[in-house]
């Protein structure tokens, strides 16, 4: 019989060769690499210096070359400008804080990669993601779930709630069920080209930078008054579009017995108020979301309580979620500190709910915070 084919998005790092490796090896595949090019770097060009980008491709080229597997590269740079990058910039300038990687993962992974794997005959893709999925029984039809995976310091299931029914159904996670340690023993087992390779780090395809320096570079810096709660000037800032809630480092503001973070700003007067660490300013009872995913296709019978995170590796905290007209209200059993607009609020199934599935907690989806 045909076996099912899956494209691999081979990245160059550890995690997405030993997915490949692992499917490789189970025989039951036939398993092309891709590797997906969707930044170049204009500075390393003019320098005549390789950049990231093109160690990172001839990485994923040579783990393709020991697995004995055919290999794609597919030139995403107009996409990824136009669908992760500019929607970036767009919501910094708008004194929002953005989440690329969850619009890289949307757009591009499981957007425009997957379309043109289906389009070249695959079945499914799989990444190097930490994270699960399981086909269930859902009201007489099949509805893939996810999962969170079995590294908790490592799941990436928080980047993966805009997914739909129709990309998890393509979608296959290889590591998902081991560790992080677990991968790279089995990198080194499978002898490849990257098991020793370090993690990548910073920007979704463009790698570790200096952000506030490349975000300057892209918005223009603008002086204003930085504030206490009670508003008295207690320094200047470049620009309130450059920081964050809950941030500290980087304002040069302070100077005082305690550190200052960010507990809130106005774009338009271009202020922004820092606290220290306990004030209220910095906390949330409650915030509200849109741009809703249910991950099953339907919503859930609200309002409901479940577990929420409002940032990547943030401990899950109980919350009761309901409808607040076309938004999403999410109220908090404990004020939530540094709430940032623009970031994502994720929900997952109740612990008691989820035992069936043993150590994995279910994601139900997540929205945009308001």
């Amino acid at each position: 019989m045909k076996k099912p084919k899956v494209f691999v998005a081979l990245s160059g790092g550890v995690d997405s060769s030993v997915a490949a490796a692992l499917l490789k090896k189970e025989e039951r595949f036939d398993i092309i690499g891709a590797h997906m090019i969707c930044w170049k770097d204009a500075v390393a060009r003019a320098k005549n210096e390789r950049c990231a980008a093109e160690r990172d491709a001839e990485d994923a080229r040579r783990v393709a070359d020991k697995l004995d597997i055919p290999f794609y590269v597919f030139d995403f740079t107009e996409e990824y400008r136009e669908k992760v990058f500019d929607y970036m910039v767009r919501e910094y300038r708008s004194g929002r804080t953005p989440n690329p990687d969850v619009m890289c993962n949307k757009e591009i992974k499981f957007g425009i990669f997957l379309e043109k794997a289906i389009s070249l005959g695959a079945d499914f893709v799989a990444t190097g993601h930490y994270a699960r999925v399981k086909n269930v029984r859902f009201e007489e039809q099949n509805t893939v779930s996810l999962y969170q995976a079995k590294d908790k310091n490592k799941d990436q299931s928080y980047f993966l709630w805009t997914l739909t029914q129709n990309q998890l159904k393509h979608a296959l996670f290889p590591i998902g069920d081991y560790t992080k340690n677990e991968v790279r023993e089995m990198a080194r087992k499978f002898n490849l080209p990257t098991a020793e390779k370090k993690d990548s780090q910073g920007l979704c395809f463009v790698g570790k930078i200096d952000f506030a320096e490349f975000l300057k570079g892209l918005i223009s810096a603008h002086k204003g008054a930085a504030v206490s709660a009670a508003g008295r000037k207690i320094g200047e800032h470049d620009g309130a579009e450059f920081y964050t809630i809950g941030q500290r480092h980087g304002i040069g503001v302070g100077g005082g017995e305690l550190p200052l973070y960010v507990a809130q700003k106005d774009i338009k007067a271009n202020v922004i108020v820092m606290v220290e660490k306990d004030n209220p300013l910095l906390y949330k009872k409650e915030l509200m979301a849109g741009d809703i995913n249910w991950i099953a296709g339907k919503s859930p019978k609200l309002p409901f309580k479940c577990e929420t995170r409002v940032r990547y590796r943030q401990p899950l905290q109980e919350a009761r979620i309901m409808n607040d007209e076309s938004r999403i209200k999410v109220v908090f059993n404990k004020p939530q500190r540094a709430v940032a607009p623009g970031q994502s609020v994720v929900f997952y199934l109740p612990a008691v709910a989820s035992a069936k599935a043993g150590d994995k907690k279910q994601v139900l989806g997540g929205g945009i915070i308001c």
